[in-house]
């Protein structure tokens, strides 16, 4: 999928330029560069992303919804307007307790 446009304001929220998918989690990167990215995330109710690492830190905004985000195997419940840094080298995981959206924006330099 495309990333959005450059230099031009967005015609939707970032809300709505990702679709919820029933039993699914859902991506739409915005956009990407070598000094790292920014995503877009859909998660239907109880669906999530396995534990896993990255070498770098990540700042997850909740855009709408509720999600458990677990970070080295302390959860943190997190609603619509707030976000957490989940650190870079540390075991963390995504859950979401209803349906939820996210904005994941990760910096590599």
């Amino acid at each position: 999928m495309s990333t959005a446009p450059k230099s031009q304001i967005l015609s939707l929220t970032l809300a709505e330029m990702v679709n919820y998918q029933d039993g699914a989690v859902v991506s739409r990167q915005i956009t990407k560069s070598e000094a790292g990215n920014v995503t877009l995330f859909a998660f239907d109710k109880d669906q999530g992303l396995s534990e896993h690492t990255a070498p770098f830190d990540a700042l997850v905004q909740v855009l709408e919804g509720e999600a458990l985000v677990t970070i080295s195997g302390k959860p943190f419940e997190l609603k619509a307007g707030q976000a957490i840094i989940m650190p870079a080298n540390e075991p963390h995981a995504l859950k979401a307790t209803q349906k939820f959206k996210m904005l994941l924006t990760m910096i590599r330099a």
